[in-house]
């Protein structure tokens, strides 16, 4: 990397609370394919077209493997090997064969089986939010139970702990956490699930832990370790993004007072308005990182091997050159090219499971509750700025 340009800060701050960093606007139009400094001191490239995020995101040459050379250092623990079983920073062929043992676990077939579960989540979620007749945190009675009761019956986990993986995954999210914070949480929901695994392996369920369990580990597929680290990936993943778009989602609507009444009027927007929120807000703030492996040219740069690279996938879902007037909430744009889910081999596994439950639970809302309204006023609701997920910490209501 040369030093003729301008080095920013990363990660950059927000100035509206519902946009992108400014800065990312910039980049866009003059310099797409930037250099940025992380915390730690590391140079890597800083990707904010869609076009460029694509190439980036879809092209072997570039890993997702955490201890790969040049590899960005967001988190404030220092990056090792990927743990058994967490395919997410995994290449392929490692990565391929953890995630063909679990592509029908998430198909549209079984997302479709999965609806009344949903529905009924949802129902009680919202009868909890009901039963206040003050104000009441829409984060806590809704937006958190709704993804965790459902990923919790799809894995088999007893929802009793829900407060203790819900904690922990929230520490390990923090990047203004320390290392110590972080190794204890991450080595804390080790513990649990190796307990819950192993019970899991003397009486195998029907759930997917369960069917993991009989299917791969008792045929040699798969060994212990490797399912504890799939149960913690998908027990973090599974609810930690859909949880936050939910609470993220709904505050929107209603500072869009006429969004808002567009849902309440028409619930069949309500699908094709999730695809519309997901690009608006793309709640993966902090981007996706990779390391190139490879020499490697991308909007005009080159990328030498050892570099690292970080793809911001929010400045991408606002590019101008695929969504006109990126910054406006459209419930009726078609959307569907946005890459909220990512792109690519790593594209979210569990997409279908989260669009069900988000267009579930702004229907529910938006047809029960058309007077909902914030309870306290905008300027105090507490934005997660230094997660890795962007969200709410609470959202307190009134019907």
């Amino acid at each position: 990397m040369g030093d003729d340009e301008a080095v920013l800060d990363y990660p950059m701050r927000r100035g509206d609370p519902f946009d992108p960093p400014p800065d990312y606007v910039r980049l866009r139009a003059e310099l797409p394919v930037s250099r940025v400094r992380l915390r730690c001191g590391q140079l890597v490239w800083f990707v904010t077209r869609q076009a460029d995020a694509r190439v980036v995101l879809g092209d072997p040459a570039f890993s997702s493997v955490p201890n790969a050379p040049g590899y960005p250092q967001i988190r404030p623990l220092p990056e090792g090997p990927p743990p058994p079983g967490v395919f997410l920073a995994m290449d392929p062929p490692d990565h391929t064969r953890f995630r063909r043992m679990l592509t029908g676990e998430f198909t549209v077939r079984r997302v479709d089986a999965l609806r009344p579960v949903i529905d009924k989540v949802v129902a009680e979620c919202l009868a909890d939010l009901t039963a206040v007749d003050g104000p009441v945190d829409l984060v806590e009675v809704f937006a958190r139970p709704v993804p965790s009761l459902v990923i919790c019956e799809l894995l088999g986990v007893p929802y009793a702990d829900r407060d203790f993986f819900a904690e922990r995954s929230q520490v390990q999210l923090d990047r203004s956490a320390s290392a110590e914070d972080v190794a204890r949480a991450v080595e804390d929901l080790r513990d649990y699930l190796d307990g819950l695994v192993r019970a899991k392996t003397g009486s195998p369920g029907d759930d997917l832990l369960g069917r993991l369990v009989a299917q791969r580990v008792h045929t040699g597929e798969l060994t212990h370790e490797e399912l504890v680290g799939i149960a913690r990936l998908l027990l973090v993943a599974g609810h930690e993004t859909t949880a936050n778009m939910i609470g993220l989602s709904v505050l929107t609507l209603l500072t869009q007072r006429e969004r808002w009444a567009e849902l309440c009027a028409d619930p069949g927007l309500v699908p094709g308005a999730v695809e519309e929120l997901l690009r608006f807000s793309s709640v993966v703030q902090q981007g996706v990182a990779r390391a190139v492996t490879s020499d490697v040219e991308v909007g005009g740069r080159l990328m030498r091997a050892g570099d690292g690279v970080i793809v911001a996938l929010a400045s991408a879902d606002r590019d101008e050159r695929v969504f006109p007037d990126p910054d406006t909430l459209d419930l009726r744009r078609p959307a569907n090219r946005h890459i909220a889910f990512g792109f690519g081999v790593h594209q979210c596994l569990g997409q279908m499971l989260a669009r069900a439950e988000l267009v579930a639970a702004l229907t529910a809302l938006t047809r029960e509750l058309p007077a909902l309204s914030l309870a306290i006023d905008l300027a105090d609701v507490e934005f997660r700025q230094d997660m890795a997920v962007y969200g709410i910490s609470a959202l307190p209501v009134v019907r």
